[in-house]
């Protein structure tokens, strides 16, 4: 009660409740995705495994000390990079069912601080957006100030950010190799 009351008087407690909410939303989906797959051995296994590859890769391409024939070595190196490719897809498909439940808290998370704060102005920007960035931070407000900020823009911008850095803190970022995810940029030498 006395939180509140400490927040209703602060010039930017709806912009502050949001933010907190995000990064509380963000410790509760890191929760989830460490109970569904960070803690299990299917997951540690993928990752030493895509560490090792990439590892191997960046001393197979830099390490001139390795004197093989340049045929015999290209094959080596694909082999490797097609190895760390599977890896890197297994760990995504691992990671893409702790993704639904994620996404389910996220959506009802939205829902509720959309319709805590439908049409108030949480923030202001200390800019004045252009076109499109307008358009998503100007979203359900009334007004004409460019400047005002609604909860989904605000919302938006914390979810991504806590969390991409809260991953970073907990040691839960994706390992160096696997930054490919589910649809990989096609291979240059296969064209």
């Amino acid at each position: 009660m006395a939180t509140t009351s400490f927040l209703s008087g602060l010039k930017y407690s709806d912009g502050l409740t949001v933010v907190g909410i995000s990064f509380c939303t963000a410790i509760v989906c890191e929760a989830i995705s460490w109970v569904l797959i960070y803690r299990t051995n299917s997951y540690k296994s993928l990752r030493s495994s895509i560490d090792k590859a990439a590892k191997k890769l960046e001393t197979m391409k830099t390490d001139p000390a390795i004197k093989i024939a340049k045929k015999s070595k290209t094959k080596k190196i694909d082999r490797v990079e097609t190895s760390l490719k599977e890896s890197s897809r297994d760990l995504s498909l691992f990671k893409f069912k702790s993704g639904a439940v994620v996404a389910l808290v996220l959506f009802v998370v939205f829902g509720l601080l959309n319709s805590l704060f439908e049409g108030k102005v949480v923030a202001k920007l200390p800019f004045k957006p252009f076109g499109l960035v307008m358009k998503m931070s100007h979203r359900g407000l009334q007004g004409e100030d460019s400047t005002d900020c609604s909860m989904a823009f605000l919302y938006f911008l914390c979810s991504i950010s806590i969390r991409t850095n809260l991953q970073k803190f907990l040691g839960f970022s994706p390992p160096r190799g696997a930054s490919s995810g589910l649809f990989p940029l096609p291979d240059p030498k296969t064209n």
